[in-house]
């Protein structure tokens, strides 16, 4: 069956810390008129910490971004392993978070990647004969755009486990081949660029770090959240959005726009967030923090954070932290929607849920749900996992494939 949807989301398995976890794809493709649905899911051996995917312009290739300092690519059909390459041959690092997460395609076989201190474009077809266009300047490159124009790359940032908190926003002038920060007031770690102006919207990323310096296993911090509007080529933000910390705006992951709306979604504080882009104040909140019985059927996925959220630090030593992230998670122990990606016609909003391990589909700008879909357990996949183990499959970052008309 031929279906116009094709939405591709990374894995990073179960677990609280995805940046440690599995690496894989899922590929869940959907027919509206029918309702109809059929899904592949892919993990690869010798990789770890699946983060991101990008497809290329044919849809052909896909991109699976991880933090385990390698490129990894696919066949977006029938999710084979095409080739790989690990980049420690390229540019060392110095964490072994600092991975090429992200790329951005400039035609089905060139792309750019962030390795080590670098920016480098790639050939598909000759991955021995990478260039390097020149340092990218901020602490630890992570979500990487292509603004409209085809001249900047703008990159967020993470907060480096040696070199500290990262309050930032990357620009490379691929003419110039030079590149400069502009300074924010929080950590950003996902951007999103205008369809048509050179102008990116960052969101910020709010964590501490437990012992004052460990940013390897950092915490969630209830601050108040920012969405900045950047003008890439000035090099500013022109207009910002903030929100008090009781907002459930916490954690955010991938990030798209409407004609009206700035979108993100939040996997700690289980909600989706649509900022009105005219007056960047005013905004509406898709809440899916988990009914009490569906955090009950979630036991297992509770439990493994539980343990490894204490892993992380002694409540006794740590009790503000823990205290926090209760406080940002609205008392739940599972995480939420990490994905969500808008149709090309701004018709459907697909939606993955890490912790309760589903696929939702809402009609927009209405919100209401058209479907949802309770994907298939890690246990199919990796059977040395008992049944009593956490069955996340780990949604991440994602992609959507679709028509510009479906009418």
């Amino acid at each position: 069956m031929d279906y116009p949807y094709t939405f591709h989301v990374a894995l990073d398995g179960n677990g609280l810390n995805g940046l440690e976890g599995k690496a894989g794809v899922c590929v869940f493709r959907y027919h509206p008129l029918t309702g109809q649905y059929e899904y592949d899911i892919q993990y690869f051996d010798g990789l770890a910490g699946g983060h991101a995917v990008s497809v290329n312009p044919s849809h052909r290739v896909g991109f699976l971004g991880s933090t385990s300092q390698q490129l990894l690519f696919y066949n977006c059909k029938t999710l084979k392993e095409v080739t790989r390459l690990s980049t420690l041959k390229l540019e060392p690092t110095t964490s072994s978070i600092h991975g090429s997460t992200h790329a951005v395609w400039l035609n089905n076989s060139e792309f750019i990647v962030a390795i080590g201190d670098g920016l480098w474009k790639l050939n598909l077809e000759d991955l021995e004969s990478p260039v390097r266009l020149g340092d990218h300047g901020v602490k630890l490159p992570h979500a990487l755009k292509l603004t409209p124009s085809g001249r900047y790359l703008v990159y967020g940032s993470m907060d480096h486990p040696d070199r500290g908190e990262a309050r930032e926003l990357g620009i490379f002038d691929l003419k110039t081949g030079k590149a400069q920060r502009v300074e924010l007031p929080t950590t950003s770690w996902h951007i999103v660029c205008h369809p048509s102006q050179d102008l990116v919207y960052a969101l910020s990323f709010r964590v501490q770090a437990p012992d004052r310096h460990n940013w390897h296993e950092w915490s969630m911090a209830q601050f108040k959240e920012y969405a900045f509007e950047i003008d890439v080529p000035a090099a500013r933000v022109n207009r910002h959005w903030s929100a008090d910390k009781d907002t459930p705006a916490h954690i955010n992951s991938d990030v798209c726009l409407s004609n009206n709306e700035l979108i993100f979604c939040n996997g700690a504080s289980g909600s989706i967030v649509m900022i009105d882009l005219k007056s960047f104040s005013s905004f509406r909140v898709i809440d899916v923090k988990p009914s009490a019985i569906e955090q009950v059927r979630a036991f297992r996925q509770a439990s493994k954070s539980f343990v490894e959220v204490l892993a992380r630090g002694s409540f006794l030593t740590h009790s503000n932290h823990h205290l926090r992230a209760i406080l940002v998670s609205r008392g739940t122990l599972i995480d939420s929607v990490y994905a969500c990606q808008l149709s090309a016609d701004q018709s459907l909003l697909f939606t993955a849920n890490r912790g309760l391990n589903t696929i939702t589909i809402y009609n927009y700008p209405e919100n209401t749900v058209r479907r949802e879909v309770r994907m298939p357990e890690l246990q199919k996949f990796d059977k040395s996992l008992c049944k009593w183990s956490d069955p996340r499959l780990g949604f991440h970052h994602s992609v959507l494939l679709s028509p510009k008309n479906t009418k």
